[in-house]
C-alpha cells in the first residue's frame, strides 16, 4: 500500500514496500510478430525472425517482451481469431521454435509474455464447429452465445448491441439461432457462465506457464461476461472499445461477475513462481480500473488516460495524479503505455494540429494537418516523462525508433476487419502495424529478404535501426539510454514528488534524487539545479525549450 498526500507543490506518493517483484518496475517491449522480422523470407515476420533479433531487444535493456497472440488462426483479425490456444500458426513457426525463444530470451534476461484471448475464439476453432453442427440448446452451443431471435419468424437478433467493429453484433446461422460476436463476425463470443470455458482457460494457462513463459497480457479483459438476460443497451453502451461506458449495470463491459474467473486465474499463476498477467481494460474511471489490479486478481491493468491525454501539463498532472492514487489504494502501481497495436502511434497523434478527429483523419490524410517534426519532438519527450514515472512502462516496437502512422496504405492491402464491418467508415488499425525497418536499404528495409505483407514508407530508411544506431541524439540511442538509467536510478524507487516549475511545465522528482521537467509551452523554462542526466533534445544553455523534457540528478 502507499499514501498519497493532497494535491500542491510538495505533494507526493510515499511507498510502503520493502521489495519489488520483477514486474513492478519493468520495462516491457511489445512485438507484433506479423511485423518484426521475417526469419523464411515470405515477407511475414515469424518466430524465426525475432530470435534472430533477441540482440537488438537485448541492447534496449527491458525486462521483457510481451507477444501478440502467435496461435493458429485464419487471420482475419490479426491473429485475434484463435483456432488452436496451444499451438503456434504455421506461418510463424512452431511450439518447438516458440520454446527455443523463450529459452534464449531467458538467457538474455528477457522474460517472454503470451496474449491470451478470452473474450472470444475463431470460427475455425473446434468448439465452434462442433456447437455450428449441434442442436439449439445443445451442450456445444451453451460454451458461446447462442439465441433464438426476435420477430415473428425469429429473423430479427436477439437484442440491439452493436460490434465493436461495426454493424451489428449478432449473426444468424441455418437453423435460426444467433451468436454473438462482440468484434468480428469471425470471432464468436465464449460464455464465461459454462463450467467448461472456465475449465479450459486455467488448463491454457498452465500450457504455456509450463512451457516457461513469465505471464500474459489478456485482451479485452473487461469484456468476458455479459448480463444474463441480454438487455437492449443504450445507444451510448455500444461505442469503441476504446470509449467504453462502464459500471455495475452496464450489459456488455466490466461486469462484476467477471472477477471470480480472474481470481481463479490468478491462483492459477500463483502455484509458479514470479509469474503475472496485464490486463487490457479500456476503464475510463480509475475508481473501476483499480478493482482489476487487487492483491488477488491482475498484477498490472494498462491505464491508458495517459495515452488519451491531451499535450498541456495540467491534463497530464491530473492523469498521473488519478493513476497513481488509484492503483496505490489497492497497493498496486500503474502500468504505463503510449503506443500499441490497436492505437494511432503517438509520434503522428502529438504532431496533428488541435481538435482534429483521429480516426477521421486517418481517411482524409490532410497532410496539412500533420507536423511529423513536432509530433516526434513531443513523443521524445513524452518518452522521457513516461520512462521516469513509476511504475512499468510497456513500449511498442518501433516507437524507439521514432516511427510514424503510415496513414496512406493503398486500399487494396488494408488487412484490419475494422475496414469492412465500418463500410469503410474507419480505415482500422493496419498504420500501426507496418513491419519495422531495420536497414536504410533493401525490399524491406531489412525486414525480411522477399518484401513485407504491408509496404513501408521511403522515409523510413532514415528511422532504420541501421540509421539510428549508435548515432548520438538519435531516437534510438535516446530510448536505450533512458531505459538504462531507469534501470541503474529509479528501479527500487516509487516515490513522486511534484515540483513547481510554473505555468507551460510540468515536473517531479524522484526519491532517489532524479528529477524529470517536461516543457509543453512555448516559452524557455529555466532547468532545476544538479547534474544532466538526459535530455530529449538540445537545451538553450540552462533553459528547456518547448517540447522537450530533461532528467536532472542531484548534485
Amino acid at each position: 500500500m502507499g499514501e498519497v498526500l493532497p494535491r500542491g507543490p510538495q505533494s507526493y506518493f510515499r511507498p510502503v514496500i520493502d521489495s519489488f517483484p520483477w514486474w513492478r518496475n519493468a520495462v516491457v517491449y511489445q512485438v507484433y510478430v506479423r511485423s518484426f522480422a521475417d526469419g523464411n523470407a515470405d515477407g511475414v515476420g515469424d518466430i524465426a525472425g525475432l530470435i534472430s533479433r533477441l540482440p537488438y531487444i537485448a541492447s534496449l535493456g527491458v525486462d521483457a517482451i510481451w507477444i501478440n497472440p502467435w496461435y493458429v488462426s485464419p487471420l482475419l483479425d490479426g491473429g485475434y481469431d484463435v483456432a488452436d490456444y496451444r499451438d503456434i500458426h504455421p506461418m510463424y513457426g512452431s511450439l518447438e521454435e516458440a520454446k527455443r525463444l523463450i529459452d534464449e530470451a531467458g538467457a538474455a534476461s528477457i522474460r517472454v509474455l503470451v496474449d491470451l484471448v478470452p473474450n472470444h475464439t475463431s470460427w475455425d476453432h473446434a468448439w465452434f464447429k462442433a456447437a455450428l453442427d449441434a442442436d439449439p440448446g445443445s451442450l456445444e452451443r451453451s460454451r458461446y452465445h447462442f439465441l433464438p431471435g426476435k420477430g415473428k419468424h425469429g429473423q430479427l437478433p436477439p437484442n440491439n448491441w452493436k460490434s465493436v467493429f461495426g454493424g451489428p453484433a449478432w449473426t444468424r446461422v441455418p437453423d435460426g439461432e444467433w451468436y454473438l460476436h462482440m468484434f468480428d463476425v469471425s470471432q464468436p463470443d465464449l460464455n464465461w457462465d459454462n463450467p467448461d470455458v472456465r475449465e479450459e482457460f486455467i488448463d491454457i494457462l498452465r500450457f504455456w506457464l509450463d512451457l516457461g513463459v513469465s505471464g500474459f497480457r489478456v485482451d479485452v479483459a473487461h469484456a468476458l461476461v455479459k448480463e444474463a438476460d441480454y438487455p437492449d443497451a443504450t445507444e451510448d453502451d455500444t461505442d469503441s472499445v476504446l470509449s467504453t461506458p462502464t459500471g455495475e449495470g452496464h450489459p456488455l463491459w466490466d461486469r462484476p461477475e467477471l472477477h471470480d474467473v480472474v481470481r481463479e486465474w490468478r491462483a492459477v499463476l500463483d502455484d509458479y513462481q514470479e509469474k503475472m498477467m496485464v490486463a487490457e481494460a479500456w476503464i475510463p474511471k480509475w475508481e473501476r480500473l483499480a478493482k482489476y489490479v487487487r492483491p488477488d486478481e491482475y498484477h498490472q491493468a494498462f491505464d491508458f488516460h495517459l495515452l488519451k491525454a491531451s499535450w498541456n501539463p495540467e491534463a497530464v498532472r491530473a492523469t498521473i495524479e488519478g493513476s497513481v492514487a488509484a492503483a496505490t489504494s489497492v497497493g498496486s502501481i500503474p502500468t504505463w503505455v503510449l503506443s500499441n497495436h490497436d492505437v494511432i502511434r503517438h509520434v503522428t497523434r502529438y504532431g496533428l494540429a488541435p481538435h482534429v478527429e483521429e480516426r477521421a483523419w486517418l481517411l482524409s490524410g490532410d497532410e496539412d494537418r500533420l507536423d511529423l517534426d513536432l509530433g516526434l519532438r513531443r513523443a521524445r519527450a513524452a518518452t522521457l516523462l513516461l520512462l521516469g514515472l513509476p511504475g512499468s512502462v510497456y513500449l511498442y516496437q518501433g516507437e524507439e525508433l521514432g516511427l510514424h502512422e503510415v496513414h496512406d496504405l493503398p486500399e487494396g492491402v488494408i488487412d484490419d476487419p475494422v475496414w469492412e464491418r465500418s463500410g469503410h467508415a474507419e480505415k482500422g488499425r493496419d498504420g500501426c502495424r507496418v513491419p519495422i525497418p531495420w536497414k536504410r536499404e533493401g525490399p524491406s528495409f531489412g525486414f525480411g529478404d522477399n518484401g513485407s505483407w504491408l509496404p513501408q514508407p521511403e522515409i523510413w530508411s532514415e528511422l532504420s535501426v541501421e540509421s539510428q544506431d549508435g548515432v548520438e541524439g538519435s531516437t534510438l540511442e535516446l530510448y536505450r539510454a533512458a531505459i538504462r538509467i531507469r534501470a541503474e536510478r529509479l528501479r527500487d524507487d516509487e516515490s513522486l514528488e511534484w515540483i513547481d516549475v510554473g505555468p507551460g511545465a510540468l515536473a517531479f522528482r524522484r526519491g532517489s534524487g532524479v528529477t524529470c521537467l517536461i516543457n509543453y509551452g512555448d516559452q524557455l523554462v529555466p532547468r532545476p539545479e544538479g547534474v544532466l542526466l538526459l535530455a530529449s533534445g538540445p537545451l538553450q544553455g540552462d533553459s528547456v525549450p518547448a517540447n522537450t523534457a530533461m532528467w536532472m540528478a542531484d548534485a
